[in-house]
């Protein structure tokens, strides 16, 4: 993360204490900043890729959206992904114990962090989270 940044600090403590999912079954992968995921090491493995994204374009700059508006953005996420040739695992980001709602999401498996943080610029996030090979989710400020 970058030492100064224009994110409120209550704000990036959220997208520290998120659970960010991936997929919306009870076998869902549940990633946490900061935490390797071993099952995110076998998906990288099945997928033959050795990184990926978890991205959103719901609540753009952390601004509460219609659900009209939020589902627009998340097919045009859709669409750039597979515009891309990625494969992806729809989830969805939240906070337990928050009123914030959860927000659809996208892993995008096998997308670099450059990439990554151009199509969270691009919806106007605040952050996204990436993994490298070492299966550890990092935060990634974008402003």
């Amino acid at each position: 993360m970058p030492e100064t940044t224009q994110i409120h600090p209550g704000k990036v403590r959220a997208f520290l204490a998120t659970d960010y999912r991936l997929g919306h079954t009870s076998e869902a992968i549940v990633l946490n900043i900061g935490r390797r995921s071993e099952r995110l090491v076998a998906l990288f493995a099945a997928s033959g890729v050795a990184c990926g994204a978890f991205l959103t374009a719901y609540n753009p700059r952390g601004a509460i959206q219609s659900d009209k508006a939020n589902e627009r953005g998340h097919a045009e996420l859709a669409s750039k992904l597979q515009e891309l040739k990625l494969q992806a695992v729809e989830g969805s980001g939240s906070e337990e114990g928050t009123d914030w709602p959860a927000e659809k999401s996208y892993f995008a498996l096998g997308l670099a962090l450059e990439p990554a943080k151009a199509i969270g610029i691009h919806f106007d996030q605040d952050a996204i989270v990436w993994v490298g090979p070492d299966a550890v989710p990092q935060l990634i400020l974008l402003r």
